[in-house]
């Protein structure tokens, strides 16, 4: 029979240790193996997100800075969903409403221009590390979770050989097996988790630099265009 749907706890079958625990660790092995499957649904997303952001995002620059007029090119490419365009555009607008006047606060709108697109990409990378907060939290508690059933199924032992006045492998056997198993299933849900936390973050601090990259280098172009200005 299959070890893994054989309900015979000595076989180590995940099911027989879950079938015949307490129900405190039935609630634990449920909780864990639930924040398992969010982890991964989550790890998915945001590998795909980051992936295409960063490619379109270079894409994007990469065009942006071969174009010869800015106003054409924002026209054309300036509401395209990526967060360097949304830069671009708060760029641009605040650029608008700083230089319409007959004068022209040149350091004022420099330090308008910086804050504003510094605000743009700080907006842009909290919308993109949304949820990644949340592989933080499995990553941290659920060993301390998968512990806890570990700690109730032990002492779930100690009362069975109390009961029983047997202190026999036998008797404590199961007890110990559906309390690690409760730990394991927390190492499993915490070990992805923190790997996809560390990975992500590097990978959005990345995109965080570009974009600030890109706002210094739109600003200085900016400012270029401003000292020609009357």
């Amino acid at each position: 029979m299959n070890p893994i749907v054989n309900t015979d706890a000595a076989t180590l079958s995940p099911i027989a240790l879950f079938l015949q625990a307490d129900w405190v660790v039935k609630g634990v092995m449920l909780g864990l193996l639930l924040a398992s499957i969010w982890t991964w649904a989550i790890i998915v997303m945001f590998w795909l997100k980051v992936g295409r952001t960063r490619k379109a995002t270079e894409t994007f620059e990469r065009d942006f800075w071969k174009a010869e007029d800015i106003d054409a090119f924002y026209k054309s490419k300036g509401n395209a969903d990526l967060p360097s365009a949304r830069v671009l555009a708060a760029g641009v607008a605040e650029w608008r409403r700083s230089t319409q006047g007959q004068v022209i606060d040149r350091e004022g709108t420099r330090d308008r221009l910086a804050t504003t697109m510094g605000a743009a990409v700080a907006k842009e990378i909290d919308e993109l590390s949304d949820r990644l907060n949340v592989l933080a939290t499995v990553g941290s508690v659920a060993p301390f979770v998968g512990l806890f059933g570990t700690v109730w199924g032990i002492m779930r032992s100690f009362t069975s050989i109390a009961s029983q006045q047997n202190t026999s492998l036998a008797v404590v056997a199961p007890g110990i097996a559906e309390a690690l198993f409760a730990t394991a299933i927390g190492l499993f849900a915490a070990i992805p988790a923190v790997i996809a936390y560390n990975r992500f973050s590097h990978g959005i601090n990345r995109i965080e630099a570009r974009l600030n990259r890109f706002a210094d280098g739109f600003h200085a172009t900016l400012s270029r265009q401003l000292d020609r200005e009357r």
